[in-house]
């Protein structure tokens, strides 16, 4: 009777215990970090057996393979997975737009959007192919004008637009808008892409977003699944510290800050060897920054004219050039940094080019030419060390003066002889300066005397 009691128990807690839904939270690019912690989040969800994954989204872009990653993840999942662009005033651009349109269930907050999935270069976006003049236009031009073609972004754009054509397809989702939003690169807020079909439904909250999705049916691995998330337990699950270390060095504007940080420190230490610091904190932050590289795809001729741009400055040191290797190193780095991440095929991430590159290359020039000026200066400054420095000082004579005795100068005793034996002697306890140096021995003067 008490095991009957006993299983009719937990047979009744089970019924009555709340779903589980796990969570996880993306603020920033997508990339291999984020990848694996959505991955690892899809696979443990299967594991716990919980009823749900939830994914809230707030990124501008990211890579391609780690949303390839990302989204196989999702569309491969044995349990439903809620991808909610939060909170409000968040973003799915480019890379969110795929992750969100290939979810079970996708969702936005109200003032959020989603779009702007065409690839773009740092300097602003890519080169539309020139339209041949028509009509009159076509009249008044008799040669015909070319067509601009970028061949490599055009071979990303035909590609992700086919890839998000595909899952739009199968998730019944707006296959037109999608197509768009990688070719023209539109962005809609919440309320059009819900009148569009782009997303499911619009929530102000997690529990608002269980409560309209109560009931809903899914396919999920090739089977039917009605979602029960109603007062559902939400269980979130934390980027491990390895992720989020690699979370943050996989942003290009970190990457090439740490680039150039490292070389300044190592330049510094070669300057001033002893120093230990600048020198330990120079190849801490190359490492970080290999390891930055590692991560990201960049291009070998945009990193060498970094490297090149910092051998420049470091040249400055050694040849005058009035500046003209100055603003040689300025312009090659700022070049290398607009083109280190130009990979419109592989990823949508590149470098503030106003807001970090410009500020960070200004203020690293400044600080180099005062550093030069100031070694420039420590050149022609000649050199006062050892009994040399000694001249011009007044001391106290410790003795007769006549003509030879000690004076007592810089806090040490001397032995001295007067310059002029002329000028008579000099009595002990007046003051002497020490005009000139003879070995270990001093030549002195009366002070006053001419």
């Amino acid at each position: 009777a008490l095991l009957v009691s006993a299983l009719a128990c937990a047979v009744a807690g089970s019924a009555f215990a709340a779903p589980r839904v796990n969570l996880l939270t993306i603020r920033g690019s997508i990339n291999p970090a984020s990848a694996a912690y959505i991955v690892e989040g899809v696979e443990q969800s299967e594991r716990d057996g919980a009823d749900a994954l939830l994914i809230e989204l707030d990124t501008p872009g990211g890579l391609v393979t780690a949303t390839k990653d990302i989204i196989q993840a999702i569309l491969n999942s044995k349990v439903p997975v809620i991808v909610y662009v939060a909170p409000r005033g968040a973003w799915a651009a480019s890379a969110g737009m795929y992750i969100t349109v290939s979810a079970h269930v996708a969702a936005m907050a109200p003032s959020s959007s989603i779009g702007a999935a065409h690839p773009v270069s740092p300097m602003g976006g890519n080169e539309a192919p020139a339209k041949p003049a028509e009509g009159e236009e076509a009249e008044k031009s008799p040669v015909p004008v070319p067509a601009i073609r970028d061949l490599s972004a055009e071979k990303a754009e035909n590609l992700l637009a086919a890839y998000i054509e595909s899952i739009a397809k199968e998730k019944q989702r707006n296959v037109e808008w999608v197509e768009k939003a990688v070719r023209e690169s539109v962005a809609v807020g919440e309320s059009e892409a819900l009148d569009l079909g782009v997303i499911d439904l619009v929530a102000g909250s997690r529990s608002e977003l269980f409560e309209q999705i109560e009931g809903r049916e899914v396919e999920v691995d090739g089977e039917t699944t009605t979602l029960a998330l109603s007062g559902a337990q939400v269980v979130a699950i934390e980027m491990s510290l390895v992720q989020s270390i690699f979370d943050f060095l996989a942003d290009p504007n970190v990457a090439v800050i740490l680039v150039l940080l490292g070389g300044l420190g190592l330049y510094i230490e070669a300057n001033n060897p002893g120093l230990l610091f600048p020198g330990i904190a120079g190849f801490v932050c190359l490492v970080l920054a290999m390891i930055a590289f590692n991560i990201l795809p960049f291009s070998w001729v945009g990193l060498t004219l970094i490297l090149l741009g910092l051998g420049f400055f470091i040249a400055e040191m050694f040849f005058t050039s009035f500046g003209a290797l100055f603003m040689a190193g300025a312009l090659c780095i700022l070049l290398g940094g607009s083109m280190v991440f130009d990979q419109p095929e592989l990823s949508d991430l590149t470098i503030s080019f106003w807001s970090v590159l410009v500020p960070a290359v200004l203020g690293m020039t400044i600080f180099a030419a005062v550093v030069v000026f100031s070694v420039g200066r420590s050149m022609v400054v000649p050199s006062a060390s050892g009994v040399d420095e000694i001249i011009g000082l007044v001391g106290q004579s410790a003795s007769t003066l006549d003509p030879k005795g000690k004076v007592f100068v810089r806090g040490e005793y001397w032995n001295v002889e007067v310059a002029d034996p002329n000028a008579g002697p000099i009595e002990e306890g007046e003051a002497v300066q020490v005009v000139d140096v003879d070995g270990l021995t001093l030549r002195v003067r009366r002070v006053g005397s001419s």
